[in-house]
């Protein structure tokens, strides 16, 4: 049996018509290959598709998400009087601190939620809200590489990466696992949307929220004749290499990376296009706002949205920048929340809304989360330092069960203390929703049978409709 790439490889068409043949006969390959050779789920799942929202820095749980009125009852006593204080990441540890912001109920669920984010609260009902998820690791870079790759040091898979590796990708024009970076990428760098040793095909590729999106996305060839002769030079010189040394990764990744760019050509222009949103559309994600991180990050979420109709299988969206660090507020926590939840509340609402709007909402899995929480006294006299003991996030859409709240903290919400969940249960939980069970989603690496899970996390099936 020759496979479709051997063919591909060895044919004299030129890349060209490869790339012409992909755009025109994708489903007619499809059908005529075995159906053990394309990504098949284990069983039926109720996502498609994950936008995941990466609150980078660590937002604080107890302003935002899980409500501990003992902060303000004590405000200002040392919270040595009433708890053991644990080591914190920088050792300055100020008094019991109280939440600037208030809290109130939200919906038919009654789900309580801070004035941080008073357009998020009107789909309180969509929310399942994860209050006892916990980190290993109390410093960015660790936390970071721990939430992408479920593991603390740089080099294995992405959760992203492992998605497309498991499903493949819907959208043969556009890669599987995209990022759309606001402007800051994590701490950890490019590593933590990487491949690993999964085949380099399977590697989150970046975007910008605008229509100039990618760097050479445009041809520099005055013509198509040209670049299509320039690449089949590139392609002979690869297939000489192939029928040298056998398969390489590298080398087939790059001839499938050369199909997908010159599709992406056409493909990406025309998908951050926002301009061919309706007025309502772009007002009510906030395209208009008078704040620039607010614009920013709505460009983000409108793409986000524009990509899963496209059949991108996973995107992740990052913090904008917003004029100082992320969500890591060690001081003066109020001008800085206050300022990172302008940017994405309006935004993220109108994409739940519009996602529902289109009959989207079931089959996207929608993620909100941080690497870490914040503890509940301050750091110094206005700021609050890392927490791994606690933290709290949300997931909507695709298969969870909106209005429900899940774990609990103890009475002064630094550390989870009912149905205590980690990282590995998140992707455990994520990966079920698309139809993958983490315990059969391996690869063979260095003599042992590699997951996103390692081997750990369960499924929190109380979330789960």
């Amino acid at each position: 049996m020759v496979s479709r790439r051997d063919f591909l490889m060895r044919s004299a068409s030129g890349f060209g018509a490869v790339a012409l043949m992909a755009l025109l006969a994708e489903q007619e390959r499809r059908n005529a290959c075995a159906a053990d050779q394309l990504p098949q789920p284990h069983f039926q799942g109720t996502a498609k598709s994950v936008i995941f929202l990466y609150m980078d820095g660590g937002v604080s749980q107890v302003d935002t998400l899980d409500p501990k009125p003992l902060l303000t009852k004590y405000h200002g006593r040392s919270p040595g009087e009433f708890f053991e204080v644990a080591p914190t990441q920088f050792n300055n540890v100020g008094t019991v601190m109280g939440s600037p912001w208030e809290f109130s109920k939200h919906g038919e669920s009654g789900i309580e939620i801070s004035s941080l984010f008073p357009m998020i609260a009107g789909h309180a009902d969509k929310l399942a809200v994860v209050r006892s998820m916990t980190s290993k690791f109390p410093e960015h870079t660790s936390a970071n590489y721990f939430l992408h790759t479920g593991h603390a040091l740089q080099g294995r898979p992405s959760m992203g990466a492992w998605v497309t590796y498991g499903l493949g990708s819907e959208c043969q024009d556009l890669p599987g696992f995209i990022v759309l970076n606001g402007g800051l990428i994590p701490p950890g760098g490019l590593d933590c949307f990487g491949n690993g040793f999964l085949a380099a095909t399977y590697q989150g590729s970046v975007l910008k929220p605008k229509q100039e999106s990618l760097a050479n996305v445009k041809p520099l060839e005055p013509s198509l004749d040209l670049q299509r002769r320039k690449l089949d030079f590139l392609r002979n010189l690869d297939r000489e290499t192939l029928d040298t040394y056998g398969q390489q990764d590298a080398v087939e990744s790059a001839i499938a990376n050369y199909e997908l760019a010159f599709r992406m050509q056409s493909a990406v222009p025309k998908v951050c296009d926002l301009s061919q949103e309706t007025e309502a559309t772009r007002k009510m994600y906030g395209l208009d706002h008078a704040y620039e991180p607010t614009r920013i990050f709505a460009q983000e979420c409108l793409m986000a949205r524009r990509l899963v109709e496209s059949g991108v299988r996973f995107i992740e969206l990052t913090c904008p920048s917003v004029g100082h660090d992320r969500w890591d507020q060690h001081s003066n926590i109020k001008e800085g929340h206050s300022k990172n939840a302008l940017a994405v509340d309006q935004p993220i609402a109108a994409l739940l809304q519009d996602l529902q709007q289109r009959g989207l909402l079931d089959s996207t899995l929608v993620v909100w989360s941080g690497e870490f929480g914040r503890t509940p006294f301050a750091q110094g006299s206005d700021g609050r330092d890392h927490n791994p003991f606690a933290f709290s996030i949300w997931m909507a859409g695709g298969g969870i069960k909106g209005g429900t709240v899940h774990g609990a903290t103890d009475e002064w919400g630094y550390r989870a203390v009912e149905n205590k969940c980690e990282i590995h249960d998140l992707h455990a939980t994520m990966l079920h929703c698309l139809g993958l069970d983490h315990t059969r989603s391996t690869f063979r690496f260095g003599g042992r049978d590699m997951r996103l899970t390692d081997v750990h996390g369960h499924v929190i099936h109380e979330i789960l409709s």
